[in-house]
């Protein structure tokens, strides 16, 4: 066989090669449109739905007053009262501990056999079910540390252990993301290490920490079974005052009325998860204009 016919022969496999070559990629990249058309339509049909249920009781009213029997009459009150209580005491808790935990590992620990089983404990932890995060609260908050006392500080307490896992890792990645250069500069000037930490790792890093921090805090205001499970109750007609007041959040009164055969409820409880929602936009924006400044910051 001649070579000009070998070449032929090679270039037209390449060419082959090249058209399924583009035609995979081209498949690939209409499943992924497809899958995030598909998710996107699914939101907006949900968030569609659960206006134009909502909106008609979403008034003064509905927020400034207490559960009741009666739909017409009933508000959020007391569950929005409770929710704030919990995220505030979370967030208190939470990003001390989580971003202490984190600056910890990553700038001062040693990397020993000791402290490289306990990230791997901090990231199994991020995968328990919340549930069980509710358990050892009871067992451990309520019954033991409070003594019986279903109350806002056993709440906060237990969600604290269920979203601290994602801090601490979120906190990880953001120091890890900071480039070494800029220790060495600051080192480099006479800087000592919490000086090094203070001034140049976590304004850089703090970008990272705020959008995990968002997305623990996030999980916290949604979630149902450790709440269920520490506090017991769904219908409430009282604020919480203090960190030792019961209590109830959104996410149960949503459940709660849901579950009524008055379809009223369920109009109810659509304005109720559209106030859930604006809570959630709220946070989110705070911390994307705080992303915002840290990341303008080292360039100006």
């Amino acid at each position: 066989m001649s070579s000009s016919k070998i070449s032929a022969q090679n270039r037209q496999r390449a060419h082959n090669v090249r058209f399924w070559r583009v035609w995979r990629d081209r498949l690939f990249v209409f499943g992924f449109v497809m899958a995030i058309v598909v998710g996107i339509l699914g939101l907006a049909a949900l968030l569609f739905d659960v206006l134009i249920d909502g909106l008609p009781f979403l008034n003064l009213n509905f927020l400034s007053s207490y559960a009741s029997r009666h739909p017409l009459e009933s508000g959020i009150l007391a569950p929005l009262a409770g929710t704030i209580w919990i995220v505030g005491l979370t967030a208190l808790l939470t990003i001390p501990i989580g971003v202490g935990t984190a600056i910890y590992l990553e700038e001062f620990a040693s990397k020993n056999r000791l402290n490289r089983l306990v990230e791997l404990n901090i990231a199994n932890l991020a995968g328990v079910p919340s549930v069980i995060y509710g358990l050892l609260g009871l067992a451990v908050f309520v019954q033991f540390l409070f003594n019986g006392s279903r109350n806002v500080t056993a709440g906060a307490l237990t969600m604290t252990l269920l979203v601290l896992p994602i801090v601490v890792i979120a906190s990880q990645e953001a120091i890890r993301a900071v480039p070494s250069s800029y220790r060495d500069a600051a080192f480099a000037m006479g800087a000592n290490r919490w000086q090094v930490v203070k001034t140049v790792v976590l304004p850089q890093a703090l970008p990272g920490m705020m959008s995990g921090i968002i997305l623990a805090l996030s999980r916290a205001i949604g979630e149902s079974a450790p709440i269920l499970i520490i506090s017991s109750l769904v219908w409430v007609t009282f604020v919480p005052v203090s960190p030792d007041s019961k209590f109830t959040v959104l996410p149960l009164q949503i459940f709660n009325w849901i579950s009524q055969p008055q379809h009223d409820f369920r109009g109810i409880a659509a304005a109720a998860i559209i106030v859930l929602l604006a809570v959630l936009l709220s946070m989110n924006g705070v911390a994307i204009w705080i992303r915002s400044k840290y990341q303008v910051r080292p360039e100006q």
